[in-house]
């Protein structure tokens, strides 16, 4: 598994807390691999600018210079791409910081240029996973954040995805393309939270567990797993865990309610 994206994905960041979904898809299913995610990364900075090192400027050409090293089986190998949540974020769609012209469209289409990127390069398995419900992220529930406006992006950034990703797949030969329905699956969380969360303390999916510590609880390792959020924007170690189940069992050959196939 060769990961792309950004804090939600990379394993340096460590912003669940703990380990983050990759390591734990390595530590349970025995599928390891080289992440190229960066944490604050966007798409591409050609569309939305941010100090940072973006999918399509850095992390596919740092993979390029890999790949004699890494000696990968590129027609088994699995490339994955959780990306968005910096795009939207604040400081660019959603406070209108993107580059002159630039719309939702075209950081949704990005994901697809990802998918061309790598397919050129050999690549033939890639999982694509769409973004979270940022509305309900704790950074953006607080007074005064355009939580409509987010909520619309979101969801017309997934579904233009999705489409873009339809269409790109009936023009790869012998690619397989997925869609990891993260949305959905976090949704679950928040609707459902005794399904997810298992730790010490009442389950709580709207604060976070830096919140909970700085009050004098969760002085315990396990009351950290009751919570969807770490912080204000990252989910927790347990959410992590939670992703990871849901990939691993898609990646050793199983299947997953909140996976779909295009091709």
């Amino acid at each position: 598994m060769q990961p792309f994206g950004d804090s939600y994905t990379d394993p340096s960041a460590h912003m669940s807390g703990g380990a983050m979904w990759p390591d734990y898809v390595a530590g349970t299913s025995g599928i390891a691999g080289h992440p190229f995610a960066v944490s604050g990364a966007v798409c591409s900075t050609a569309l939305t600018p941010r100090d940072t090192l973006p999918v399509i400027e850095h992390q596919i050409p740092a993979f390029k210079d890999k790949m004699q090293e890494l000696n990968l089986d590129m027609s088994s190998a699995v490339f994955t791409l959780w990306i968005g949540t910096n795009d939207l974020g604040h400081g660019l769609l959603v406070d209108g910081g993107q580059a002159p012209g630039v719309t939702i469209v075209y950081v949704a289409r990005c994901g697809a240029t990802w998918v061309q990127a790598l397919y050129e390069l050999g690549a033939r398995n890639f999982i694509s996973m769409n973004m979270v419900p940022l509305d309900h992220a704790p950074s953006y529930t607080k007074p005064n954040q355009n939580m409509e406006l987010l909520r619309e992006l979101v969801a017309s950034g997934n579904e233009l995805r999705e489409m873009t990703l339809q269409i790109l797949a009936s023009t790869l030969p012998d690619a397989h393309i997925g869609l990891f329905d993260a949305h959905a699956l976090f949704m679950d969380i928040i609707n459902s939270p005794a399904d997810y969360l298992n730790g010490t303390v009442p389950l709580d999916v709207t604060s976070t567990v830096v919140d909970c510590r700085s009050t004098g609880g969760c002085g315990n390792d396990s009351d950290r797993d009751s919570f969807l959020w770490n912080d204000d924007l990252h989910p927790s170690e347990q959410t992590n865990r939670v992703v990871a189940r849901e990939m691993a069992a898609v990646i050793s050959g199983g299947s997953s309610q909140w996976m779909t196939w295009l091709s």
